[in-house]
């Protein structure tokens, strides 16, 4: 059955990068480990890491919109931003190499890292391999306004260009969060369940706000979902996560006023910064690849991952919840923390 949230989300321009829902599977060997069986909560897995262009990855659903909103108007250039290891420039990457759409990244030395697989593997590889042009410049610099400035060169030169900020968390782009609400919630139908909590990273806001506005709109309220911080500390995330569902909520046309006490954010899990590993994102990564044989990434999935272990261990929910953690992907990532977990 269609609802609301779908008729407004049918009036925005959308590109299918999916080619259909994302499946949800039980993660029961970790219910065993960790005990989960016994104390009835369930914990479930949305693999958005499932996706077939690039590598996949949560981004694809935010360029849904961007791109499709791009091909609606003509361009034929996109530039996007991002830290060098950036999964968003990765699959912009890739998206633009589909469909014939020249691709440029303005990517910063924005995490501390200097190791060869660092600078050369990963995702690096693959925006080669892919075919954008890459600008690379140090920690500080203004990417957007470097964007911005490349950008009015090539309209000079008669080119229609897109420049997408960070992630492409803009309130369009949450919409493929939104989109993504309903899809869990006809999920949950077809697998005779309920989830209590939806648990995402949190980095340029983008998922969680996406997922909250949808889920809004779905009359489930945004505080069935949590993220945990992985771009900065716990109180910008939720100023950066409130406004952008705010302004998501508005493009969909609703009028309802997000309040600050409802977005649910842990900062836990940050660890000294962005990019930098933790040994509890280690064991979270490890133990994932151990029980499930499954890849998460080290800069989010493994961190929020690590944060709801945390809260699994320390008996934070209560027999009949039902928990899902979704795999936004970029596990091309793991390539270029090579010596993080071989050290």
């Amino acid at each position: 059955m269609q609802t609301l949230l779908d008729k407004s989300l049918s009036s925005f321009a959308r590109t299918d990068l999916l080619q259909g829902p994302t499946p949800i599977q039980q993660a029961e060997r970790l219910e065993q480990l960790l005990g989960l069986k016994a104390q009835g909560v369930g914990l479930f897995l949305k693999r958005d890491d499932h996706m077939l262009i690039g590598g996949g990855g949560n981004k694809l659903r935010k360029l849904e919109f961007h791109i499709g909103a791009a091909l609606a108007s003509g361009v034929d250039t996109v530039i996007t931003i991002g830290g060098l290891q950036s999964n968003h420039a990765r699959l912009t990457a890739a998206v633009c190499a589909r469909l014939g759409i020249a691709c440029e990244l303005i990517l910063t030395r924005s995490v501390p890292k200097a190791e060869v697989d660092y600078e050369l593997n990963g995702n690096v590889l693959l925006d080669q391999l892919f075919g954008a042009e890459m600008s690379v410049f140090p920690a500080g610099t203004d990417s957007l306004a470097k964007a911005e400035l490349r950008a009015a060169q090539l309209r000079d030169a008669g080119r229609n260009v897109m420049v997408l900020p960070t992630g492409g968390s803009t309130p369009l782009g949450s919409l493929g969060y939104a989109r993504c609400a309903v899809e869990i919630a006809q999920q949950e139908t077809q697998l005779g369940v309920t989830f209590n909590q939806v648990v995402v990273p949190n980095g340029s806001a983008g998922t969680h706000a996406g997922l909250a506005a949808g889920f809004q709109l779905l009359d489930r309220g945004t505080s069935i979902v949590k993220s945990y911080s992985v771009l900065s500390d716990r109180d910008s995330s939720a100023a950066r996560t409130v406004q952008l569902t705010q302004n998501a909520l508005a493009l969909l046309g609703s009028s309802a006023i997000v309040q600050a006490d409802e977005i649910t954010i842990d900062g836990s899990q940050l660890g000294d910064g962005y990019g930098l590993p933790t040994l509890a994102m280690q064991d979270a990564v490890r133990l994932m690849a151990r029980a499930e044989g499954l890849l998460i990434d080290p800069v989010y999935s493994g961190k929020a991952f690590a944060g709801l272990l945390a809260d699994l261990r320390q008996g934070r929910f209560r027999s009949g919840d039902n928990v899902l953690f979704v795999m936004t992907g970029g596990t091309p990532g793991l390539y270029a923390y090579r010596e993080t977990f071989q050290a």
